[in-house]
């Protein structure tokens, strides 16, 4: 069958990889954070949070690459479990600011041997791929 309009073949769909791609990594970890009840999403709020303590929500937003639509429940939820506090900026009522907590922090030591189990599975991908893959990504999302 002749394809009457090429840029709508998935074969030319530089989206679909990134995609699927994404799906197949977040498969990779739900083995090791389901037990802890996080979901991926949770899990790099986390990682955020872990290095900077602090944050507000549009900072953390901008990291993540999400919207307030998708962190205000999430940061409801890890907030009800006692893992942050929310609270409103002192200097402005419109600014919250997330903070992690000591049971928050107590989850770090469970979750360090994520990333060194998943590196053990390994890919086809050489190291010099990934660092390549790494920066192409974040160009991409900077673009």
């Amino acid at each position: 069958m002749a394809q009457e309009y090429e840029q709508l073949l998935l074969k030319n769909q530089l989206c679909f990889p990134m995609y699927a791609c994404g799906r197949k990594i977040v498969a990779a970890y739900t083995p090791y954070l389901k037990p802890l009840g996080l979901t991926y999403t949770q899990y790099v709020v986390f990682m955020v949070l872990w290095e900077k303590g602090s944050v507000n929500v549009g900072q953390l937003g901008s990291i993540l690459h999400l919207d307030a639509g998708t962190l205000t429940p999430l940061l409801k939820t890890l907030e009800k479990e006692g893992y942050v506090t929310r609270v409103r900026s002192k200097e402005d009522e419109r600014v919250t600011v997330v903070t992690i907590t000591g049971k928050g922090n107590d989850l770090k030591k469970k979750c360090k041997d994520i990333p060194i189990e998943l590196a053990k599975k390994g890919s086809s991908l050489t190291e010099k791929d990934v660092k390549e893959l790494y920066r192409l990504l974040y160009k991409f999302l900077e673009g």
